[in-house]
C-alpha cells in the first residue's frame, strides 16, 4: 500500500470507494495545484509510517463525480475512510493535520 505519486484520471465511483475495507485515504487534487504539489513530500513521509493505509490519488475537476460526492471545493483534499465510513476530511491540511487523521485509523 503506501504513498501513490501518480494521479488517477479515471475515478472509481463513490460505491468502489465505500465498499474499500480497512483505512483509506483519498486525495483529490491536479498535477498543476501548487498547493497539491507543496503536501507531497510531507504525505510521502507521513504515508511511509503508516504501510497499513491504502491510499487513492484522484486527478479531480469541476464536475467529477466523486470529488463531488465527497463535497471537495479545495485542493488538496484529504478523506480520511474506514470501511466506507468518512472519518475525517481536511482541505489544505498541515503535516499535523494530516498525522491526526492517520493516527484517527489507530484509534477506532
Amino acid at each position: 500500500m503506501g504513498f501513490v505519486a501518480a494521479y488517477e484520471h479515471q475515478e472509481p465511483t463513490r460505491a468502489e470507494i465505500d465498499a474499500i475495507a480497512g483505512p483509506l485515504l483519498v486525495e483529490f487534487g491536479a498535477p498543476w495545484c501548487g498547493y497539491c504539489q507543496e503536501l507531497q513530500p510531507a504525505l510521502t513521509e507521513l504515508l511511509s509510517r503508516f504501510p497499513e493505509v491504502r491510499h487513492i490519488k484522484i486527478h479531480d475537476a469541476q464536475g467529477r463525480p466523486l470529488g463531488r460526492s465527497f463535497r471537495v471545493k479545495l485542493w488538496p483534499n484529504l478523506v480520511f475512510l474506514r470501511d466506507g465510513e468518512v472519518l475525517l476530511q481536511l482541505a489544505r491540511p498541515s503535516e499535523s493535520d494530516i498525522l491526526d487523521g492517520l493516527r484517527a485509523f489507530t484509534t477506532r
